[in-house]
């Protein structure tokens, strides 16, 4: 494993830090509509190195009740949980492939992804609008 990252070094992956790749998700999260960001309720978002092994190529996950399902017993409850992991994400945008604009573009799919499942909106729907 490299220093300061999670993901082993495989020649390929590209060489993003904890700090930066935190800071890109970030980055990701300063582009979505402020119109759409003043309706997100009680959602907190997160850098994770990796998901469940169950799961290991996981970009993103949402965890929580989206806002179509919430009622009038929704209260006093922990907050959603949007979860970005590093170690998949540059598995998958290797040097040769693009790089670091990949790992950004990546970040920025899988964030509007996850917020859009806070939304109510289901993966079906988000493949047909290009964010699968």
């Amino acid at each position: 494993m490299r220093a300061g990252c999670a993901v082993p070094d495989n020649g390929l992956v590209l060489e993003i830090t904890r700090e930066e790749f935190e800071q890109l998700v970030a980055e990701a999260l300063d582009h979505v509509p402020p119109e759409l960001t003043r309706l997100m309720d009680n959602v907190a978002v997160f850098v994770e190195d990796e998901p469940d092994p169950a799961d290991p190529e996981l970009l993103g996950l949402y965890e929580g009740t989206p806002l179509t399902e919430r009622g009038e017993w929704y209260a006093g409850v922990l907050p959603d949980r949007i979860s970005i992991y590093m170690g998949p994400t540059l598995r998958m945008c290797e040097r040769e492939d693009g790089g670091r604009e990949m790992v950004v573009e990546e970040i920025e799919i899988t964030v509007v992804h996850e917020i859009a499942h806070h939304f109510g909106i289901d993966d079906e729907r988000l493949h047909e609008l290009g964010y699968g």
